[in-house]
C-alpha cells in the first residue's frame, strides 16, 4: 500500500492556478523531496498533504485513506516547520511533549518518549532551557523531537534548514539522513536548496510552476534530465547548455558551436539531419583536464583558455572558452591556473546529452 498518494491534485487561488494537477505515488519508509525555485507549489502541496491547505481539485490518500475532508490532527502526520514554531514560555522538555499532553497520554508515557527523542538528537543538558536560550541547530532539533514523539505515519519537513548557517545545515543533513535510518519513516521534504535534494533523497520531484518536471533517485535526474530546466536546477555547477547546429563532415556528424565542433557519439549518429539545431547540454565534471585528459578518445579532447579559475580545497572551478563557446569545468584537485593560460582538456562526450531547442525536452538516447 502506498503510504501517500496524490490524484491530480490542483490548488488555485482565485482565477490563479498555483499547483496544477499533480500526481505522486509514496512508497513505504521512502524518503522523497520536493524541489524547485520559489513560488514552484512545493510548499503548498505539503501544507496541502498536512490538511494546512485547503484543496482545489484531487485526492489525497495516507495509508490508502482517503483525508481530503479530515483536519490535521486526525491525519496522523507531523510537521517541521522552517521557523521552528516553538512556545516560547515553554521549556525544551514541555515543547517535545506537548502532544502527547494535549492527547491525554500519561505523564509517565510522556516522560518516556521526551527522553528517549532527547537521548537520539542530544538534547539532554537543555531540556529544562527555554528557546531563547538555544542556537538555531539546537530549536532545530527540538522541532524535530515534537515530532519524533508523535510516532506519526509521515514526516513532513518545509525547508527547516534553510535559516541555518551553511556548516550547521551540512551537519543537520547528515542527522536527518541517520533519523530516517533510524526509524524509516515515512518522509516528504520541501527545498530550494538542491544539495539537500540530491543528498538526502531516495526520490526527487522537480516543480516548476506548480507542475512536476521530472520524479526520479538523485542520479538518475542528474544524469538524464528530461528537459533544459531540470538539467541546469540540479547540479551545481549547473549543466553546460550550449546552442549548436548538427553538421556533416566526411561522413561523421558533429554539434557546431561557433568555432567547437564537437563529435557525435555513435548513438547520435542517424539522430539528426544536416544543418538541424540542436542544444548540446554536458556536466562541469564531465570536463576533464590535467592527466584524465589521456583517458578520453583522441577527438574528444581540445584546448581551452582559462578565464577564472576557482579552487575549492580538493576540486577546482574553471570558466573556459573552448572554440568560442564558454564552457565551466568541475575537476578534481587543484588547478592554478591564471587567467588567459590554455589548458589541455577532454570531454566525456558519451554523458552528452541533446535537447530541442523548439521544446527544451532531451531527445531520446538511442
Amino acid at each position: 500500500m502506498a503510504q501517500v498518494e496524490l490524484k491530480n491534485l490542483c490548488k488555485r487561488y482565485g482565477e490563479t492556478t498555483v499547483v496544477h494537477g499533480v500526481d505522486l505515488v509514496m512508497d513505504e519508509n521512502e524518503f522523497i523531496v520536493l524541489v524547485g525555485p520559489s513560488g514552484c507549489g512545493k510548499s503548498t502541496i505539503l501544507r496541502m498533504i498536512a490538511g494546512l491547505e485547503s484543496i482545489s481539485d484531487g485526492e489525497i490518500f495516507i495509508n490508502g485513506r482517503l483525508v481530503n475532508g479530515v483536519s490535521p490532527k486526525e491525519r496522523n502526520v507531523a510537521m517541521v516547520f522552517q521557523n521552528y514554531a516553538l512556545y516560547p514560555h515553554m521549556t525544551v522538555r514541555e515543547n517535545v511533549g506537548f502532544s502527547l499532553k494535549m492527547a491525554k497520554r500519561s505523564r509517565r508515557e510522556i516522560e518516556q518518549a521526551v527522553n528517549q527523542a532527547a537521548e537520539i538528537l542530544e538534547l539532554g543538558p537543555y531540556l529544562d532551557r527555554k528557546p531563547a536560550a538555544l542556537s538555531g541547530g539546537q530549536r532545530q532539533r527540538v522541532a524535530m523531537g515534537r515530532a519524533i514523539v508523535r510516532r506519526p505515519d509521515v514526516f513532513l519537513f518545509d525547508e527547516p534548514l534553510s535559516n541555518l548557517d551553511a556548516q550547521l545545515r551540512t551537519q543537520m543533513r547528515m542527522e536527518l539522513k541517520k533519523l530516517h535510518l533510524k526509524f524509516q519513516t515515512p518522509t516528504i521534504y520541501v527545498t530550494h536548496d538542491q544539495i539537500e535534494a540530491m543528498t538526502l533523497a531516495d526520490r526527487i520531484v522537480i516543480l516548476k510552476n506548480g507542475h512536476i518536471q521530472q520524479i526520479g533517485a538523485p542520479v538518475e535526474v542528474f544524469e538524464n534530465p528530461v528537459n533544459v530546466f531540470t538539467a541546469k536546477f540540479i547540479g551545481n555547477p549547473p549543466m553546460n547548455i550550449l546552442g549548436g547546429t548538427c553538421r556533416m563532415i566526411s561522413g561523421e556528424r558533429f554539434i557546431e558551436i561557433n568555432s567547437l565542433l564537437l563529435p557525435l557519439p555513435d548513438r547520435w549518429q542517424s539522430a539528426f539531419a544536416e544543418d538541424a539545431p540542436v542544444l548540446a547540454g554536458l556536466r562541469p565534471d564531465a570536463v576533464k583536464t590535467g592527466e584524465s585528459v589521456v583517458r578520453v578518445p583522441e577527438n574528444w579532447r581540445f584546448e581551452g583558455r582559462v578565464e577564472v579559475a576557482e579552487v575549492l580545497g580538493g576540486q577546482s572551478l574553471l570558466e573556459l572558452t573552448v572554440g568560442g563557446a564558454a564552457i565551466i569545468a568541475e575537476v578534481e584537485g587543484r588547478v592554478l591556473a591564471r587567467h588567459g593560460d590554455v589548458l589541455p582538456l577532454g570531454f566525456e562526450l558519451e554523458r552528452l546529452i541533446l535537447f530541442d531547442p523548439k521544446t527544451n525536452n532531451a531527445f531520446p538516447r538511442n
